[in-house]
């Protein structure tokens, strides 16, 4: 049996919390191994990255869910029992129904929802003065994404309900205030869709066939129950909020195309390589760093033990970086998505393996249409200029975006 490379720290969670997206790939490095053991909130837990290890880790028959992901993320990011922390059959029967909003037909129906949104800012763009992208697009996302799900929206609202997703995006790395703003923006948030949700139960709300409203308020669990009000609000959220979140890709293509501008001419027009570079800003640029899970029952894996109960880390981010993986991890390519196959275990940003059965995000073509259209609406609909401004982006920040929110200016329509 081989020695499981173990970071010596009595608590690595404060490294954690100062390397961010770096902190798995980095002690892998330097272990020159894909898996090692560390301390986290002082509690023993394995991290791991790379094809094989994400294979193994959305191997249902030795992981869980349930206990894995901490209380503040659940409290803040996902909700409480919502379908990321179900197993077995509650999970299928959840999942299938998230999955059932996810049809060709309904995200080609959001996408032009989102086309509709961007088409109509740019003259408002074109007479103002600098833009926030990151702002505007969450704007645009939360519009449309309501708009596409039957959830009633005032245009007073739009602010405060994207402020509300962004919050419980940001928090659950958080500690203070950031934090606490998501513990209040999930509660207010719960409490408006559950108050849909109970309008559409009575029929005092129509909500549209096939809306993600109408599907959440009507679905029943493996039991033949209706989901309790508090369920039903965490599930559409999780069908509102990670929509909301792609506006973090749209900023990252944006970037893309500023620090890579010979790709501006290439994707107009073409399907392959705006795929190509949709998938290789996915990639590329940091989204979610990690995800969790317990072992099920204790087993050996390549010559390591995975006690019983052990939380197991996926460095999603390490994953994508991995050197022998995708060769100059650190280079920009797009190029190298030309013609691939596509494969649940390699490319994994949102998660990884099957959709349908597994934990890997039910929104995740979504994004990739929705990120499709926004590269064609920067490329296609529109000229712009990208003044001075802070771009970097902080590793230590989860999630991450550039510090400005990609400011724009000089805004003209054209096409």
């Amino acid at each position: 049996m081989s020695s499981l490379p173990t970071d010596p720290s009595p608590d690595s969670t404060l490294a954690f919390l100062r390397e961010g997206y770096r902190f798995v790939g980095d002690r892998c490095d330097r272990y020159d191994s894909d898996i090692f053991q560390t301390r986290l909130m002082l509690e023993p837990t394995i991290c791991l990255r790379g094809r094989p290890a994400a294979e193994l880790f959305y191997d249902d028959d030795r992981f869980v869910r349930h206990g894995a992901l901490p209380m503040r993320g659940q409290r803040t990011l996902t909700g409480v029992g919502g379908v990321q922390v179900l197993d077995g059959a509650a999970h299928r029967a959840r999942k299938a129904m998230l999955m059932s909003i996810m049809t060709p037909a309904a995200i080609d129906r959001l996408g032009g929802l989102f086309d509709d949104e961007w088409r109509a800012r740019v003259p408002v763009w074109a007479r103002s003065g600098p833009v926030v992208m990151y702002d505007e697009v969450g704007w645009m996302l939360t519009r449309a994404v309501c708009a596409w799900a039957g959830v009633p929206l005032a245009g007073a609202e739009v602010a405060p309900r994207t402020a509300d997703l962004h919050a419980m995006i940001e928090a659950p790395t958080a500690v203070g205030p950031r934090h606490w703003r998501g513990l209040l923006a999930r509660r207010r948030a719960e409490h408006w869709v559950g108050d849909l949700v109970e309008q559409v139960r009575r029929g005092a709300l129509p909500a549209p066939e096939g809306s993600a409203l109408r599907v959440v308020a009507e679905h029943r669990d493996d039991q033949g129950r209706l989901l309790p009000r508090r369920i039903a609000a965490v599930e559409l959220l999780n069908v509102l909020r990670p929509t909301v979140a792609v506006d973090r890709y749209v900023v990252f293509a944006a970037l893309a195309l500023h620090d890579h501008p010979q790709w501006r001419e290439r994707v107009p027009g073409d399907d392959p390589a705006s795929t190509s570079f949709v998938h290789e800003v996915r990639r590329y640029y940091p989204f979610f760093p990690v995800v969790a899970a317990r072992v099920r029952r204790s087993f050996r894996w390549q010559g390591h033990d995975f006690p019983q109960g052990r939380r197991v880390l996926l460095g999603l981010y390490a994953t994508n970086h991995h050197p022998r993986l995708w060769p100059e991890p650190e280079r920009f390519r797009p190029e190298r998505f030309t013609g691939w196959p596509g494969d649940p275990f390699s490319l994994v940003p949102q998660g990884g393996g099957d959709h349908f059965a597994g934990h890997r995000c039910p929104g995740e073509w979504l994004t990739v249409g929705l990120m499709k259209r926004a590269v064609g609406n920067l490329t296609g609909t529109m000229r712009y200029r990208v003044p001075p401004q802070d771009l970097a982006l902080d590793l230590s920040r989860m999630p991450t975006r550039p510090p400005s929110g990609f400011v724009i200016d000089g805004v003209r329509r054209i096409g």
